[in-house]
């Protein structure tokens, strides 16, 4: 069965500063979705991570559909009315237009979306993450994927032998490059070591392998909401779709790149590095320095459309110790206080409110003798 998986997150509104999405605000998309389940929806299901409202649906529609995007729409913009009248913190920030032309990208939700021929058993991993950027997911992917340390299948399985194809985005110059793994490993390193300006965007299988070299077996988002706002809103918060098993990375190794609490830009006002802290959903809501930056991992098995699920996938103790070593991370990091590498770069800092204090000293340059 050919069915389209589609992942659409927002902030439309935090209840105490950037900390949650509350339960209202959740309620009110699930209405709005229930309403077109068995007519353009088969399945949805509704999520949070921190301060941003995940939609989760399948249909038949496809990649960018119009009517599958206007239902997500549509679901924030009610979820934003209702959290301007509770008052909530950046009520309807990732909302850049009041006017829908058809596609939420550009808009300001990040997107995630791959149409498959589902197999006999489809499970498939969500994971989603809030005060980082869209090449948080560089290093997992690469892991998953090209890193036999971290998936045995690399070595053990023939299916998996032949490799994969990574597309590569360019988030400044806007192109992409397609890269293979293994062959071209060390190329593909030296751009996706780079997140800030490079960022997997799909991972395809290859030629030969049991699942057809078209369709793609992860999918992250990678919109750039300063871009798209032309100011500083918010950090982008990206989400990630991964499928598992049968001649893919088993759902372990999906999962295991996360047990090591990797550096991301983001944090406080997007302008800190820090830890990414994998966490059940009860804790994705990130509280000091409005952090650590938070991921979660949803896990479904899709199957007819339908999601069953979800399994909170690191709501458990095997993550116990990368919790851990992410608070050290953070006290270290925190130590630096306005001084870099805690805080990012200067040329990332453009992108933030820093231009704003720069301002202020303009007239007050010498030139030096």
């Amino acid at each position: 069965m050919k069915v389209t998986l589609s992942v659409i997150k927002a902030d439309v509104g935090g209840l105490v500063g950037h900390h949650v999405v509350p339960e209202e605000l959740e309620e009110i998309a699930w209405d709005v979705l229930e309403e077109y389940r068995g007519e353009l929806l088969i399945d949805f299901d509704v999520s949070h991570v921190g301060d941003d409202l995940i939609l989760i649906m399948t249909h038949e529609e496809g990649v960018d559909s119009p009517d599958i995007h206007g239902i997500a729409w549509e679901a924030f913009q009610e979820a934003a009315a209702l959290a301007r009248e509770m008052g909530l913190y950046g009520a309807g920030q990732d909302l850049l237009k009041d006017a829908f032309s058809g596609n939420v990208r550009g808009l300001g939700p990040g997107v995630a979306e791959m149409e498959i021929e589902e197999r006999p058993s489809e499970p498939v991993v969500i994971f989603a993450a809030d005060k980082t950027e869209a090449g948080a997911w560089n290093l997992p992917l690469f892991k998953i994927f090209a890193d036999p340390f971290n998936t045995a299948g690399l070595i053990i399985d023939p299916k998996l032998h032949s490799g994969f194809r990574f597309e590569v985005w360019d988030l400044i110059e806007h192109r992409r490059v397609f890269m293979s793994t293994p062959e071209e490993m060390y190329d593909l390193l030296a751009l996706i070591g780079s997140p800030g300006r490079f960022a997997i965007k799909r991972v395809f299988p290859k030629p030969g392998h049991v699942i057809p070299e078209d369709e793609p077996v992860a999918v992250a988002s990678t919109e750039r909401l300063y871009e798209e706002a032309g100011r500083y809103v918010g950090k982008d918060d990206p989400v990630m779709i991964v499928r598992a098993q049968h001649g893919l990375p088993a759902v372990g190794e999906v999962l295991e790149p996360f047990a090591f609490p990797h550096l991301v830009a983001g944090w406080m006002r997007g302008s800190h590095w820090g830890p990414l802290m994998p966490v059940g959903v009860k804790d994705a809501k990130p509280t000091r320095f409005d952090g650590p930056p938070r991921v979660i991992a949803l896990g479904y098995q899709l199957k007819g459309g339908h999601l069953i699920g979800p399994e909170d996938m690191f709501d458990d103790p095997a993550f116990d110790r990368a919790r851990a070593m992410a608070n050290e991370i953070a006290d270290y990091m925190r130590r630096h206080g306005p001084f870099e590498p805690h805080r990012v770069s200067f040329h990332d800092l453009e992108y933030t409110t820093m231009p704003e204090v720069l301002k202020k000293l303009e007239g007050r340059f010498e030139p030096l003798q």
